[in-house]
């Protein structure tokens, strides 16, 4: 696990080395153990280590045999020792133990197709001499990040934003990534905050050669493909065969290892696996609330119990809040998504014990975990109704008074009043996600950012439902499940969860792994009928139960998703009250030019009077603002 940079020109000149190691230095935190250089008259690569396998022979960067081709990497391929015999037997001569030795070995072998047969996470460069071209690849879910800029004649890349401005990206701000943060709460690939950067997206690799750039995918989950499992016994079978086959890959490592225990189905199963497949106790670490209705610690107290583990609890606090600019500061853009808060805490505690820790990420979107689904099943049911009067019950919802948010049937019941106002799939499942709607938005900003915007009335400003309605229309042949499940997989699952667990994790020099993310568990999933991950309107992850229904708890297997929120309602009333107010109200804040102050007021009072829960709305504003704090104005300062 490592963080990487570099640069490359497109003609042979000056490499500036300085620029280079000033870039590096700033992902120290990505790998603590080790860094390494190589340049040549076209290319400086670069890499920061955090040594997991073969602690001894895994300095990087690495080259084949002759020195014309060289690696950065960071990630994991947990197929590697499957990969190298068949390269060995080829006559490979290999001179270390890693898998990044044995990525290098596939590029030499098959070209651009050596990325298909990787089974893992990564982020990677390849310096091809020969060729004289550079390969950049990131895994098909995106748990690596990896951005880069084109510059005349040269392209940079990094594992964080950052490090590009080393190279000469300017800090320009592109106002379509602020308006689709404040509807999806990430910024979705390939745009990044700033307008001269850009994400590589998942599943894709991007090839600079002499000067010409192309960006290709290279993987997509099987649409239109029928699974050749036809009974729900026989998919019990395979579905604990292969998660199994997940955990134990993701089980091997020179360095101490557990699992975050969240108490969910997801997080439980792996730790179940995990205890089945060790010899030790797993060690297993928790987050919890003083607010007892958004803390699951008793649930995952059961599964320690069951299963011996070395358990760990940390309860989070609104106090514990200052880290907030922190955080702002390793995410390098704006991101809204407030579990980021918990997730760094027990990513910290758990680095005090373990340098890999595995997790229950993906589980709901392979197997129709989160609540919004049933939402959406139901909501078809309402399309019997005419669309005017659909639009007339959901103006008559929002008169009414919110609940607590995210937890309150009340606050719940809303939302989905607001969705089956639209018939159209990508338009209702918008309504479900979104913090801030169009209509929200257009009330909400300047006259200045329309005006960056290019939009003059509220039908223009739909950027987030152009992004979503691309994704459902690839899926447009599959079932109703499954086709939720791909916009998820495609979007919210890569840009929005695998960046924050990247950063959780990084922030704290911890690696985490993801067992339900890997690509043959989500292949096989997928082509499963969707009525078996989502039964009838309640039967959440049907067939995961199912098959995993003798490993865990009585109280996992029956309880209902709860999900990982915080409690900003009462925080943003209480602890977080003048903290938000002395920075989203400050002057320094509305001379932005992104909202009308009588707006961001009004979304102030009607929280602190209780008439609304805008406490996530108020947690994307504050985010928005402190990243401009930490990414923009402190490095103004720096430069001036």
């Amino acid at each position: 696990m490592c963080g990487i940079c570099g640069i490359v020109n497109a003609a042979p000149g000056i490499i500036d080395r300085d620029a280079l190691a000033r870039a590096n230095n700033l992902i120290r935190h990505r790998g603590p153990d080790d860094e390494g250089y190589y340049f040549d008259d076209r290319v400086g690569l670069a890499m920061r280590r955090l040594s997991i396998i073969d602690l001894s022979t895994g300095h990087q960067p690495i080259s084949n045999p002759d020195d014309t081709a060289w690696i950065v990497f960071n990630g994991e391929v947990y197929n590697f020792q499957e990969l190298r015999p068949p390269l060995e037997k080829s006559g490979y001569p290999f001179k270390t133990r890693t898998d990044t030795e044995v990525v290098l070995a596939l590029y030499e072998r098959y070209g651009l197709e050596f990325v298909t047969r990787l089974r893992g996470m990564f982020a990677l460069a390849i310096w091809d001499k020969r060729k004289e071209r550079l390969v950049l690849a990131r895994d098909r879910i995106g748990k690596k990040p990896l951005v880069y800029a084109q510059g005349p004649g040269s392209l940079a890349f990094a594992s964080e934003l950052r490090c590009l401005f080393e190279f000469g990206l300017s800090r320009e701000v592109e106002p379509k990534a602020i308006d689709l943060y404040l509807s999806l709460q990430y910024i979705p690939s390939p745009l990044t905050v700033y307008k001269h950067a850009k994400k590589l997206p998942p599943a894709h690799l991007l090839v600079y050669e002499k000067g010409s750039m192309r960006v290709q995918r290279y993987w997509d989950l099987p649409l239109g493909e029928p699974s050749p499992i036809i009974h729900p016994a026989e998919a019990e079978e395979k579905i604990r065969e292969k998660l199994t086959e997940a955990v134990r890959l993701r089980m091997i490592s020179d360095v101490p290892l557990g699992a975050f225990l969240s108490g969910g189905i997801d997080s439980s199963i792996v730790v179940a696996i995990m205890s089945r497949l060790s010899e030790r106790p797993v060690k297993t670490f928790s987050i919890g609330f003083e607010e007892q209705e958004f803390s699951e610690l008793g649930y995952a107290r059961a599964v320690a119990k069951k299963y011996g583990t070395e358990h760990t609890e940390f309860v989070v606090k609104a106090e514990m809040t200052d880290v907030l600019p922190k955080l702002a500061w390793h995410y390098g853009e704006p991101y809204a998504d407030a579990s980021a808060l918990p997730s760094y805490y027990v990513a910290r505690e758990t680095r005090k014990f373990v340098t890999v820790a595995l997790n229950g990420d993906g589980g709901d979107e392979n197997f129709a975990g989160y609540i919004r689904y049933f939402a959406m099943k139901a909501a078809k049911l309402w399309d019997v109704i005419p669309a005017p009067l659909r639009r007339a019950m959901a103006a008559a919802a929002e008169r009414l008074p919110d609940g607590p948010a995210p937890l309150s049937l009340l606050w719940r019941g809303k939302r989905f009043m607001r969705s089956v106002a639209f018939a159209d799939i990508a338009a209702r499942h918008l309504k479900m996600i979104c913090y801030f709607s169009d209509e929200d938005k257009n009330g909400l900003y300047s006259r200045e950012m329309l005006a960056r915007l290019g939009a003059a009335s509220e039908g223009e400003l739909s950027a987030a439902r152009r992004y979503l309605e691309d994704v459902f229309a690839r899926a447009k042949g599959e079932d109703f499940v499954n086709r939720l499940l791909y916009a998820d997989t495609m979007t919210y699952l890569p840009e929005c969860l695998m960046t924050k667990m990247d950063i959780a994790c990084m922030a704290n020099s911890l690696e985490g792994r993801s067992p339900f993310l890997d690509h043959e568990l989500m292949e096989m999933v997928f082509r499963m009928p969707g009525d078996w991950k989502l039964k009838g309107l309640r039967g959440h992850k049907w067939i995961l139960k199912r098959a995993f229904k003798d490993y865990l708890p009585e109280e996992i297997l029956s309880r209902g998703k709860m999900g990982f929120g915080i409690p900003l309602g009462p925080w943003f009333r209480g602890r977080l009250k003048d903290y938000w107010a002395d920075r989203v109200l400050s002057g320094k804040a509305l001379s932005r030019g992104y909202f009308r102050e009588e707006a961001l007021k009004r979304i102030f009072d009607e929280h602190q009077s209780g008439r609304r829960d805008h406490g996530y709305r108020m947690w994307a504003l504050l985010m928005l603002e402190l990243w401009h704090q930490e990414c923009i104005d402190k490095a103004a300062v720096a430069s001036s």
